[in-house]
């Protein structure tokens, strides 16, 4: 029966190594993918952070087109006041006034003198020219933009230079706001599909950096200064911020990895624990199966022997009767009828086993004693057994045929560990919700790793044994009185100590 054990242990060994190796292998594999996609997510990420940059130069680029424009057209309409200046000379050079005024086809200006009257040029409508109210129109839209540009063409007497942007430049400014707009939509819609915050650069401290842009992003996170601090500080740890200049004020762009590879990165493990969840379902399954079955076959087998044993009982009785009658020894008789009283006993034990027993209050410490009384009897004179009873009496919730064959089972597995010479100590104690009962010996002992085996159906160290009598002695004690037994202490060559451990009864 140990081979059995030992073949059943070899087995759950590789089963478990061959578990752990498909288990490994399969997470290898998944980090691999994992791996591979987050290279491939991060290369993404790269190309948009590369595209946004080059977009925001783009941008600059843009902008600072624009501020030249901006400076060029109000240089040319400084230009034409200072032809109008040397128009009033009486000397001047008229051809190269002629020529500048010429040249200014973009901008347009607005000349008027204290006394009203207005010179226009190069005015979006060029057929309204002559048209009064539209000219004032035009001057009050060109208040907006550039304040006038006043000189004095003769002592006391000014002149105004009204100007506004050029068509031109105008374009280009719609330019560069869609290019801004497109831009800001870029960093938040994002083609990486990256949580992403958009962040002006303070540059005095006593100031606060503002969100211009964010996507992917709750919008919880950047309301809540803190949240949104947290938030950055995270964003920097994944991917170093983008330091852009679109024309508004330097910005920085922070981001991290998307959500798809934060979730990737501990997928492997969201799998490990899912494939541990399944194997311990299935196990537990398998062990409560298995349970079930044995419990059959405690039952099928109990029934049987009981059913067996009933019929040669009731022979064995008429024949102490038969013996009796006919004058035989009395003394063999009376000893023959205990020994048929004890298989009776035992034919009830298997009885009770076949089915839920019904469990009575008796006193513990008498039931033990009762046993091993009946146990000294017939036990080799090199065994001594000894009762050490420490409680005085107690009364226990019992199946008294079922706890004895306990008592009875672990007697006679301490004389067979013994070789037949030996001490056996039986000790009853208590504390306040439990008594205890300790099975000593100075047998062989058992070593550590079996301490659990040997309960298991079928396992023993007997040449002709079957393995059953500690699982019965777990079943009665932990099945059916709700008690515990185990192996509270063993060294080789040294004995063992088993201990059952019985709750009190509540009126105690």
């Amino acid at each position: 029966m140990t081979s059995i054990y030992n073949r059943k242990r070899i087995w759950k060994i590789l089963l478990l190594l061959g578990a752990a190796v498909i288990v490994f292998l399969s997470l290898l594999y998944t980090q691999q993918l994992v791996n591979k996609l987050r290279e491939d997510e991060k290369t993404r990420i790269s190309l948009w952070a590369q595209a946004i940059q080059k977009k925001a130069a783009l941008v600059k680029f843009t902008t600072d087109i624009i501020l030249q424009t901006a400076e060029q057209e109000k240089e040319k309409a400084e230009l034409f006041a200072r032809c109008m200046r040397e128009l009033q000379k009486d000397v001047c050079d008229y051809s190269f006034v002629v020529d500048v005024l010429s040249n200014n086809k973009t901008v347009p200006v607005v000349l008027v003198d204290d006394n009203g009257i207005m010179t226009p040029r190069n005015l979006p409508d060029s057929t309204r020219e002559r048209d009064t109210a539209y000219i004032r129109s035009q001057i009050e839209e060109m208040k907006k933009i550039h304040p006038p540009i006043v000189f004095e063409y003769v002592p006391g007497k000014k002149q105004y230079v009204y100007f506004k942007n050029s068509l031109l430049y105008e374009f280009t400014r719609e330019v560069f706001e869609r290019n801004i707009k497109s831009f800001i939509n870029e960093v938040a819609d994002n083609t990486a599909a990256v949580p992403v915050i958009l962040m002006s650069v303070i540059k005095n401290p006593q100031d606060k950096p503002t969100v211009i842009a964010y996507g992917k992003v709750s919008p919880k996170i950047i309301e809540d200064e803190v949240q949104l601090n947290s938030q950055l500080l995270i964003m920097a740890n994944h991917n170093e911020p983008i330091d852009v200049n679109v024309g508004e004020g330097p910005c920085r762009i922070y981001y991290e990895n998307s959500f798809l590879l934060q979730q990737l990165r501990y997928y492997p493990w969201i799998q490990f624990v899912a494939i541990g969840l399944f194997l311990v379902i299935a196990y537990v399954l398998f062990s409560t199966s298995r349970k079930a079955e044995q419990n059959q076959v405690w039952v099928g087998m109990s029934k049987e022997t009981a059913h067996q044993l009933g019929t040669p009982l009731t022979a064995l009785y008429g024949w102490v009767e038969y013996f009796r009658s006919a004058g035989g020894n009395e003394n063999a008789v009376i000893e023959m009828n205990r020994d048929l009283d004890r298989l009776k006993v035992v034919s009830e034990r298997f009885s009770k086993i076949g089915s839920q027993p019904k469990l009575s209050q008796e006193n513990i410490v008498d039931c033990v004693a009762s046993i091993l009384d009946y146990m000294k009897s017939r036990t080799s004179r090199n065994i001594t057994i000894s009762f050490a009873n420490k409680i005085g009496s107690a009364v226990v919730n019992l199946s008294r045929p079922l706890f004895e064959w306990v008592i009875e089972n672990l007697v006679r597995n301490a004389i067979d560990a013994m070789d037949g010479k030996g001490e056996i100590r039986i000790e009853i104690h208590e504390n306040e919700q439990e008594i205890y009962i300790d099975v000593s010996d100075t047998g062989k002992g058992i070593p550590k790793s079996k301490f659990k085996t040997i309960f298991k159906p079928g396992y023993t160290t007997k040449q002709r044994g079957w393995g059953l009598g500690l699982s019965l002695c777990k079943r009665i004690i932990e099945l059916y009185h709700h008690g515990k037994i185990f192996v509270l202490a063993s060294q080789p060559d040294k004995g063992t100590t088993f201990r059952i451990s019985m709750k009190k009864m509540s009126h105690q």
